[in-house]
């Protein structure tokens, strides 16, 4: 009973002062932040410079005088950055005084050079067919799985790929039990086996026995 009526004066009594102090410590850390972005050269305003808290999804853009205002917490970063200028990133400092805050950024233009653009003429008729009828038209995925399956491509690749595991399990198996039929006997000579002459003779046709 005491632990329930110890409960009960916390939450009626404890928490809305705990509650209370942290609101105000967040109430103490937002600040009002304002100001105008310029050029560095000329102190020329820039506007649609976009104006980001850093690890956050909040933002604004500057006006067309350049000037913007965003809501911010005590040392939060703030990342300007606008198309044909470098980016700055502005610190709000922690123990700054007041909930307000003006400041003046400058921004340095950034060179970017672009690829250079050449401008030809245009084409006469005769090139144009005669480029279009030249022109190399890419496989598509049919063309090139029909050229994956041919049979002189799969001949070709078989002479030079190694046997995978199931290829050399077969063959492994196919030793043993050929040694295993024959065991306690003379197994036949293939020299007498027109069979083994008849594949000798393919093989030798193929070029299986040519040196590479």
């Amino acid at each position: 009973m005491k632990k329930i009526l110890l409960l009960f004066l916390t939450v009626f009594f404890v928490l809305p002062f705990v509650a209370k102090a942290q609101f105000e410590s967040f109430k103490d850390s937002v600040v009002q932040l304002y100001g105008v972005v310029m050029t560095a050269d000329s102190l020329k305003a820039i506007p649609s410079v976009s104006i980001v808290v850093k690890g956050q999804n909040r933002g604004t853009i500057t006006n067309e005088q350049g000037v913007f205002s965003i809501v911010v917490l005590k040392g939060d970063q703030i990342e300007f950055t606008s198309i044909g200028y470098k980016p700055k990133i502005a610190l709000i400092p922690k123990n700054l005084e007041g909930t307000q805050q003006s400041m003046i950024q400058l921004l340095v233009e950034d060179t970017i050079y672009l690829p250079a653009t050449i401008i030809k003429r245009r084409p006469t008729r005769e090139q144009f067919e005669r480029d279009f009828v030249n022109a190399k038209v890419p496989d598509d995925n049919q063309e090139i799985a029909r050229k994956n399956t041919n049979a002189a491509t799969l001949a070709a690749m078989e002479k030079i790929l190694p046997k995978d595991g199931r290829e050399s399990s077969d063959y492994y198996l196919k030793q043993t039990a050929v040694k295993s039929y024959y065991s306690g006997q003379i197994p036949p000579m293939n020299i007498f086996n027109p069979l083994a002459w008849a594949e000798f003779i393919k093989a030798w046709k193929r070029g299986d026995y040519k040196k590479h």
